[in-house]
């Protein structure tokens, strides 16, 4: 085969035929991996309700009822809450909602009783700083080694949740305060729409149930 000669149009060529092949690749790998990544973030979420409602040592069935989806004013906010129940009882619902942190994807599940007191959380996604940011998922809720910052069995109806630099009870994460603020501000704004029908005003909420 004759080699192509090093002109700029031959370059040209070349770099699109590169270009073609490897857009259509990445075609082909999203298709072959969209369906199981979609199942691995639905029993994540599955797993993760069961979690904020009966907590780290969930045992038996749990059952959501119901979804309701709430949309914020300006449509850049989703909130969504599933109704759990076990044997036919309600025993509380979880508010699922992403915030900016570090990162835009900070997805934070929160299961609230009946009076809106926290009975669980779990960090679905995050993009945080390995190491500082990244000790979300667990920093609230280990009791042992940090109490400060302990936020299950809380109330954010009866006083907001803050971090003690702005004037709250809640230790931050060590060297990590936008990303304590952020996730403590989901809670906040998950409690508003949950339990006043409405977010605070920074996100403009209000208690619209999707069709």
């Amino acid at each position: 085969m004759k080699k192509l000669e090093s002109t700029l149009p031959n370059m040209v060529i070349v770099l699109t035929g590169i270009t073609i092949v490897a857009a259509a690749l990445l075609g082909v790998m999203n298709e072959v991996t969209k369906e199981p990544i979609a199942r691995i973030e639905q029993k994540n979420l599955e797993d993760g309700i069961k979690k904020v409602i009966l907590g780290a040592g969930a045992q038996g069935d749990l059952t959501v009822s119901k979804i309701d989806t709430i949309k914020s004013d300006d449509g850049k906010q989703t909130f969504v809450v599933y109704t759990a129940e076990q044997n036919g009882t309600e025993l509380g619902k979880a508010v699922k909602t992403a915030v900016q942190g570090f990162s835009p994807d900070l997805t934070v599940l929160t299961g609230f009783d009946k009076d809106g007191n926290i009975m669980g959380y779990e960090v679905l996604k995050h993009g945080e700083t390995p190491g500082l940011g990244a000790q979300a998922p667990e920093w609230f809720k280990d009791k042992e080694h940090n109490p400060g910052s302990y936020i299950i069995g809380l109330n954010p109806g009866q006083k907001e949740l803050k971090v003690s630099k702005d004037g709250g009870e809640v230790d931050a994460i060590t060297a990590s305060t936008i990303t304590s603020r952020a996730f403590l501000r989901a809670i906040n704004i998950e409690y508003e729409v949950l339990f006043r029908g409405n977010a605070n005003a920074n996100t403009g909420a209000t208690s619209k149930n999707a069709d």
